[in-house]
């Protein structure tokens, strides 16, 4: 890879353990809390990948929600440098599409957010284990960054496991965790395995809930619709805070 942008904003890389855990609502989410709280909030997704063709070319349907949530006004080619349009995992888009994984625009998408706001969140793709090309994961994507990491799971059976190996490969990389989203939490559920993942997702991997996102109908982040109760149990979290103290 390139050298790192050396970034001065601080920020936090939101990371999920699988694909549609939520990832873009979580991170739509905390922008809007941010900038409710006065904060320049950049948002940056740096490769996406089943992408719209108009005739501005791929747009990314995240990347117009996280610049909405956020009040980006650079534009989507800054905040979402790498796009592609088929459906599936970036190395192998940029390899049916023939247009090769490159870090060059994304450094200077992230300097240019970098120059003009106060706080920075990074929305990966998938999980830490994508491909970008032959040699190169989203894990090593969020290591060239630096920016502590936020992991999304879900609330359902199988993530204890899954969480687990996200938070391991994150600190085998060096990087700081800076803790858990829980996702579709419903807390008059009977279920066991929902009802305990709360208590083991912190424990086991010794890091804290950051916020509870409960179930909810008429989450479209993509058309601006975030319900108000994923708005509020976000809110619950000193995002601020957080990011400046796991960036020190």
């Amino acid at each position: 890879m390139i050298e790192s942008p050396h970034l001065r904003c601080p920020g936090l890389f939101i990371t999920g353990t699988d694909t549609g855990v939520g990832k873009t609502t979580v991170t739509c989410a905390i922008a809007r809390r941010l900038v409710e709280m006065g904060l320049r909030v950049g948002v940056c997704k740096p490769v996406a990948t089943g992408c719209r063709s108009d005739r501005e070319g791929l747009v990314s349907p995240d990347a117009e929600a996280l610049a909405h949530f956020a009040d980006c006004r650079l534009p989507l080619d800054v905040v979402n440098p790498l796009r592609y349009a088929d459906p599936v995992a970036p190395a192998v888009a940029a390899e049916t599409e023939r247009r090769p994984f490159d870090m060059v625009p994304i450094a200077e998408s992230l300097q240019r957010l970098d120059a003009q706001h106060d706080l920075l969140l990074v929305e990966g793709i998938g999980g830490l284990m994508v491909p970008l090309d032959e040699s190169h994961t989203v894990a090593d994507l969020a290591a060239w960054i630096g920016y502590p990491v936020v992991v999304v799971t879900a609330n359902r059976l199988g993530t204890l496991n899954h969480t687990a190996m996200t938070c391991q490969l994150i600190r085998d990389r060096g990087l700081k965790l800076a803790g858990l989203v829980v996702n579709g939490h419903d807390p008059d559920s009977t279920d066991p395995a929902h009802t305990t993942n709360l208590l083991w997702l912190a424990r086991q991997n010794d890091t804290k809930v950051l916020a509870t996102i409960p179930q909810s109908s008429g989450v479209a982040p993509e058309r601006a619709q975030l319900p108000l109760g994923i708005l509020d149990a976000v809110a619950m979290a000193d995002w601020q805070a957080i990011c400046r103290k796991q960036c020190r």
